[in-house]
């Protein structure tokens, strides 16, 4: 490749990366894309090869993320191994508080769906094999210098460090990205003091395709339906946040003690806990970089803003993020701007920013307000959650919340959505 061979580099080649480059693909299909992964590429990373596993990580997505991936031509393959979410039950460990939303008071079929990441993956390296997007693979990003219209990127693969120049690039390496502070980005962050635990579990009683949010005096937990799409089965994906002494201990369990001792914080909505799978971890922190933008280079997706898990807010914010930023590159594009002068990324950031602003507040209040136990409050936040059960429109500001729509949305061009079509029909 050339020093002049590429308009874009992505940094990241995860789901917020390789997502950001079939929206451009389908967006901006002249525009000459080049993303940068540190892993290598399968060769079996097709759709095809897959084979659900029991120990899949997965994320939650909400109704207004199925809609993005269904303009962008991907919602058909991802939909063939999604579980839907038709149910949402909140509620309050030891109170008596709770409220539950339903797809069907919405007259949608679902209110979001849990995707194993990996088949996401597959599903869009499928789609981005046919369009002329660039991939350097394994390679990392070391570094970037501006210049008067673009940047100069160093690209190392191998023992080589290679010069490339583009018009922008996109930190979308995750949330404990090396670049962001390479770049010398200030991030903001806030340690909750506690760990998410992470694991596939099954129970006695089907899941009847219901999600479980359930506050705790230890912190909150969530059990979101996984497996099969057509049949509400006993397996559930289970995010547990836990203080380090506790992460310590129930990692030290068997499988079998460990069953009790989330039966005993969870409770028997779903029956008997009677299996759980291989256990993944990772500290919980609020992390925000309050000026993601600066001439030729932008942060996107967790590299941008981390956030609890609690709502399963963190991705389908993050795509919303994108599809923002693939709006105002077609603008950019369409006035002969280059994607990376300062007045196109910082009007970006405008459009993004009280999403994610919004966002923030929602999730961390959530874990603010339900992580202390004081009698008044928690007689409080009860009564508002039994009152957000019999308020009619408070109830639907929430579950629209949840499902990720009734805010800004960015325009998807009609050539995307008939690249799209084409797609699901090919």
């Amino acid at each position: 490749m050339s020093q002049s061979d590429t308009d874009l580099i992505i940094a990241g080649g995860g789901l917020a990366g390789a997502t950001l480059a079939l929206a451009l693909a389908r967006v901006l299909p002249a525009l000459r894309v080049t993303v940068v992964e540190a892993f290598p590429l399968a060769a079996d990373a097709l759709p095809e090869s897959y084979q659900p596993s029991y120990d899949a990580r997965s994320t939650a997505l909400s109704w207004g993320s199925r809609q993005i991936f269904g303009e962008l031509g991907l919602w058909q393959w991802l939909s063939e191994h999604v579980t839907p979410i038709e149910h949402i039950h909140v509620s309050d460990r030891g109170h008596f508080g709770a409220t539950r939303l339903h797809a069907s008071d919405h007259n949608q079929a679902a209110l979001g769906y849990v995707a194993d990441n990996r088949w996401m993956g597959l599903c869009l390296m499928r789609a981005l094999q046919d369009t002329n997007v660039q991939w350097l693979a394994p390679a990392e990003v070391q570094g970037m210098t501006p210049l008067t219209r673009g940047v100069r990127v160093a690209v190392k693969t191998g023992d080589r460090v290679r010069q490339l120049t583009a018009q922008c690039l996109v930190v979308a390496d995750g949330g404990r990205s090396g670049l962001r502070e390479r770049l010398g980005f200030q991030a903001r962050t806030h340690d909750y003091g506690q760990n998410a635990l992470i694991a596939n579990v099954s129970t006695a009683e089907a899941h009847r395709f219901t999600a479980f949010e359930r506050f705790t005096d230890s912190g909150p937990m969530a059990l979101l339906p996984h497996g099969e799409r057509s049949r509400a089965g006993n397996q559930s994906a289970l995010v547990w946040t836990l203080s380090d002494d506790t992460l310590d201990d129930v990692l030290s369990l068997s499988d079998a003690d460990r069953c009790r001792r989330l039966q005993d914080r969870f409770g028997w909505r779903l029956g008997r806990f009677t299996c759980i799978g291989q256990c993944h971890h990772y500290p919980l922190k609020l992390t925000t970089v309050d000026e993601p933008v600066r001439p030729g280079v932008v942060l996107v997706g967790n590299a941008a803003h981390a956030l609890h898990p609690v709502a399963g807010q963190g991705f389908n914010l993050a795509l919303r993020g994108l599809m923002t930023l693939v709006e105002q590159f077609r603008l950019a594009t369409e006035r002969a701007q280059s994607l990376g002068e300062l007045p196109v990324l910082r009007a970006y950031q405008a459009r993004h920013r009280q999403d994610w602003q919004q966002t923030v507040r929602f999730s961390d209040s959530l874990i603010r307000l339900f992580g202390t136990s004081p009698a008044p409050l928690a007689l409080a936040r009860d009564a508002g959650l039994v009152g957000l059960d019999l308020l009619p429109a408070a109830k639907r500001w929430f579950g629209r919340k949840a499902m990720g729509v009734g805010g800004r949305r960015a325009v998807i061009s009609r050539t995307a959505q008939t690249q799209g079509d084409s797609a699901n029909h090919e």
